[in-house]
């Protein structure tokens, strides 16, 4: 698929596809409109919400995750999806990117 070409390039396309949510978190962060034509033929928007509600942290961007959040009526915007640091107690680490209403 030259779309997952595209969107997973550090990887295959079968990689990119072993992990759907992880997929379509990059998608909905690096894929061109066209490119998420082509996608809504193959994945819902139940599986489009999915990636929303459980992305993979540190894939999606600022801009990307409240367009996408605002597009499927999820206001306010929630915050950005944090890595978890074994040991580090996330409550003490800044927030360099705050949500955007």
């Amino acid at each position: 698929m030259e779309v997952a070409k595209r969107i997973f390039w550090f990887g295959t396309p079968e990689e990119a596809l072993e992990f759907p949510l992880r997929f379509l978190t990059c998608a909905l962060t690096y894929a061109s409109d066209e490119d998420i034509e082509i996608l809504r033929r193959h994945f819902s928007d139940d599986d489009f919400k999915a990636a929303l509600d459980n992305p993979a942290p540190g894939i999606f961007d600022q801009s990307s995750w409240a367009k996408w959040n605002r597009c499927y009526g999820r206001t306010p915007i929630p915050p950005l999806p944090k890595r978890r640091i074994p040991g580090v107690d996330p409550a003490a680490v800044d927030d360099l990117f705050p949500a955007k209403s």
